[in-house]
């Protein structure tokens, strides 16, 4: 049975079990903790017998002319739990989550060769914009800040 859990500043400790290729990095204590503390993170987890197999994290944020938007940073699942429906169910989460937050749209991007990803934000309901990226690299992954 996957249970899905929607994050709090006490939860640094659900991330202590978690499969392989759900996050992209190994996850940081001090990195954990203060986006758990920020009331403008969010993450849900799904977890199967106290192991996270699937997460989603997203940022509500406001700007002066519009309505609170949600933006959905990341959706992950390890390969041993793909295929059942879990990335689906964390996205629906996500989205009411937003509801509740008072978000009037949520959005988000992938690699345009990313099939089961835009599989998944289609099944949602959700469909393509084009738009063109830009990525700003500040410094090394893994970096300490400063150096």
């Amino acid at each position: 049975m996957i249970e899905l859990r929607l994050l709090g500043p006490g939860d640094a400790g659900v991330l202590g079990r978690v499969a392989d290729d759900v996050f992209d990095y190994a996850i940081d204590a001090r990195r954990t903790a203060e986006f758990l503390a920020d009331r403008r993170h969010h993450m849900i987890v799904a977890r199967d017998e106290g192991v996270v197999v699937g997460m989603i994290s997203a940022v509500d944020y406001v700007h002066p002319d519009k309505a609170p938007q949600l933006w959905i940073n990341e959706v992950g699942v390890a390969p041993s739990h793909r295929r059942r429906g879990i990335a689906r169910r964390l996205m629906d989460a996500m989205l009411q989550h937003g509801r509740t937050l008072g978000c009037t749209e949520a959005w988000l991007g992938t690699e345009e060769d990313n099939v089961a990803a835009r599989g998944l934000y289609e099944g949602v309901g959700s469909r393509p914009e084009p738009f063109v990226l830009y990525a700003f690299p500040l410094q090394e992954p893994g970096t300490p800040p400063g150096e």
